[in-house]
């Protein structure tokens, strides 16, 4: 948004007509543009237009208000999403329906237990991005979280290929038991096959920005220890409502044991009571 030049800068969206109602609202909102000054540029990657932001339809901002439910998506679209719906482990089909509704219409993302504490407009500029949970080590590729924020155009190949795997991949096997992976591993998987690198800077991968874990993942959910730093744009809090039994004084208890005697500890006495 530049107000002195009265331009606003869309990304992701194919007609940016469809928004000018949430743009009215912005402008008024939290810029508190005057009416005389509502004649804005509106520029996307693809064309440059002009409107008068007072002739909206009311119908239009609420298509942007659209809530995505089973009403309008498919939940026995692929096996994936329709096994882990059958035994009510939604947040598994919202990991599918997340890229599945980016790729369709493009947008911007984060889990609901995220917070946005800097703006991110340099980021969103720049073009699609996600973010890494856990950096590199040696051996290993850093894991990339979708859910720490996914900005991206319609049509992305790299989505596609997401969408794709998970068609092949099933939620519970023959026995009724749930098959391990969660989104993160999911993505990475793909994210590999396309070149996703052994560093912790910023890389390009299969046209998309790849952050390192300060960017959007300055918490860590072991000891919850918060590492802010002059990149940091949101911080993903972990509250874990998807996982069964796990909750705040869960949270609190295993995060003191690791702060006091190391994040491998539970691990180490797991191994030494079932001996």
């Amino acid at each position: 948004m530049n107000k002195d030049k009265k331009e606003v800068y869309l990304f992701g969206m194919r007609d940016p007509r469809r928004y000018r109602e949430c743009i009215k609202k912005y402008l008024s909102d939290c810029l508190d543009i005057t009416l005389e000054e509502r004649q804005y540029t509106m520029t996307t990657y693809d064309d440059t237009w002009s409107c008068n932001v007072e002739e909206i339809e009311e119908d239009e901002y609420k298509r942007l208000k659209e809530k995505w439910n089973e009403d309008n998506f498919d939940v026995e679209s692929i096996p994936y999403t329709a096994e882990a719906y059958r035994i009510k482990k939604y947040a598994f089909v919202s990991d599918y329906a997340r890229f599945w509704v980016l790729y369709h219409h493009g947008g911007l993302y984060f889990d609901t237990d995220v917070e946005v504490i800097k703006p991110m407009d340099d980021i969103i500029e720049r073009g699609p991005f996600m973010g890494v949970e856990v950096p590199c080590k040696v051996g290993f590729e850093p894991e990339v979280n979708p859910g720490l924020g996914l900005g991206v155009n319609p049509g992305l190949r790299l989505y596609k290929s997401i969408l794709d795997y998970y068609g092949a991949l099933h939620f519970v096997d023959v026995g009724g038991n749930i098959i391990p992976g969660t989104v993160v591993k999911h993505t990475t998987d793909v994210l590999v096959r396309y070149g996703l690198c052994f560093t912790d800077e910023i890389q390009e991968v299969a046209g998309v920005w790849i952050y390192p874990q300060d960017y959007f993942n300055p918490l860590d959910d072991a000891t919850g220890r918060l590492n802010i730093t002059k990149n940091t744009r949101s911080i993903h809090w972990y509250s874990k409502t998807w996982v069964d039994n796990y909750g705040p004084v869960r949270i609190k208890i295993t995060r003191w044991i690791h702060r006091i005697f190391g994040v491998n500890s539970l691990k180490w006495l797991k191994k030494l009571i079932h001996k």
